[in-house]
C-alpha cells in the first residue's frame, strides 16, 4: 500500500513498516508512529514528492499445493509444503526482488524438487523430516537475501501414484502389525518379569518369616529355661535357708511339727504311726 498526497496524515501499526521515499529516493524505514506527508511548496520553494510504501512485517504461510516431482529411483510423487515466514529486512523485500512472495514461492519449490531429486523413496517414507529439513536449510539462505526469514518449511503431505499406493497400504499395514506384535511380546516379557519378580520376592519373605520366628521361638525357650533355672536355685535357696534355721532353732521344728499334724488331722483317710521302730525292737529282743 502507498501512501502519497501532501498534508496527508496516516498511522503506521506495529504489524508494518514504512518505506519513506523522495522524489523515488528511499530515505528513511519509518516505525510504527503517526506521520504526515509534508507540502509540495513552501515559500515559493518546491518541495520533493513524497511518498510512503507500507510493508507487512507480520508472520505469513505460504502453501505449495500438489508438486509432482521424481525421486532419486524416478517414482514421481506429489507433495504439498507448508513454508512460515515474514519480512524482516523491508528495504530488501522491496528493492532486491519484483515479487518477494513471487520469489519464495520459486525458491521453495526448487528446494523441493533439489531435495526429492537426491533422496530414494524409502529414504522419503522412513526419514521424512530429512525432506524438510533439507528444504528448510536450501530455502533459508536464498530468501534472506531478499529480507525474508523462514521460520518453518513442512511437508504436508505426499501423493503416490494408485498402485504404488496400494503397495504402501499394505506395507505399512504389514509395518503396523509386526509393531503390534512386537509391543505384545514386549509386554508378555514384562509381565513374565514381573511375576517372576514376585514371586522371588514372596519367597525371600516366607523364609524371613520363618527364620524370625524360629528366632523368636528359639529365644523364648532360652528365656523360659533361664527363668526355670533362676526359680529352681531360688527355691533351693530358700530351702538351704529353712533348713539352717531349723537347725539353729529346733523350737521351730516342733512348731512345724505341729503344724503338719493339725493338717493332717483335718482328713479323715489319713493314719498316723508312732513307735513302730521301738515295739520292732521289743519283739527282736524277746
Amino acid at each position: 500500500m502507498i501512501i502519497s498526497g501532501a498534508g496527508r496524515e496516516f498511522i503506521i501499526k506495529d504489524t508494518h513498516r514504512g518505506l519513506y521515499y523522495e522524489d523515488g529516493k528511499l530515505t528513511k524505514i519509518l516505525e510504527a508512529g503517526h506521520y504526515k506527508i509534508p507540502p509540495r511548496k513552501r515559500f515559493l520553494t518546491q518541495l520533493p514528492t513524497v511518498e510512503c510504501l507500507l510493508v507487512d512485517v507480520r508472520e505469513r504461510e505460504l502453501t505449495l499445493k500438489g508438486q509432482e516431482i521424481l525421486t532419486a529411483d524416478k517414482v514421481a510423487i506429489r507433495v504439498s509444503i507448508l513454508v512460515q515466514y515474514r519480512v524482516t529486512d523491508p528495504k530488501a523485500a522491496v528493492h532486491t526482488v519484483d515479487s518477494f512472495e513471487d520469489r519464495l514461492y520459486s525458491d521453495v519449490q526448487l528446494a523441493a524438487r533439489r531435495a526429492l531429486a537426491s533422496m530414494t523413496l524409502e529414504e522419503i517414507l522412513t526419514n521424512r523430516n530429512r525432506l524438510s529439513e533439507e528444504i528448510l536449510s536450501d530455502v533459508t539462505e536464498s530468501a534472506g537475501s531478499y529480507g525474508v526469514t523462514i521460520r518453518r518449511a513442512d511437508v504436508k503431505d505426499l501423493i503416490f501414484p494408485g498402485n504404488l499406493q496400494e503397495i504402501m497400504n499394505r506395507v505399512l499395514a504389514a509395518e503396523r502389525h509386526s509393531q503390534a506384535q512386537l509391543v505384545e511380546a514386549r509386554t508378555r516379557a514384562e509381565v513374565d518379569k514381573i511375576e517372576a519378580e514376585s514371586r522371588a520376592e514372596i519367597t525371600r519373605r516366607d523364609a524371613q518369616a520363618d527364620a524370625d520366628a524360629r528366632r523368636l521361638r528359639e529365644q523364648a525357650e532360652a528365656a523360659a529355661t533361664q527363668a526355670k533355672a533362676e526359680a529352681e536355685t531360688q527355691a533351693y535357696a530358700l530351702r538351704v535357708k529353712a533348713a539352717e534355721a531349723l537347725e539353729d532353732h529346733p523350737t521351730l521344728l516342733r512348731l512345724t511339727e505341729l503344724e503338719t499334724l493339725r493338717e493332717l488331722a483335718h482328713n479323715g483317710n489319713a493314719r498316723l504311726y508312732f513307735g513302730l521302730d521301738r515295739v520292732r525292737l521289743n519283739e527282736t529282743d524277746s
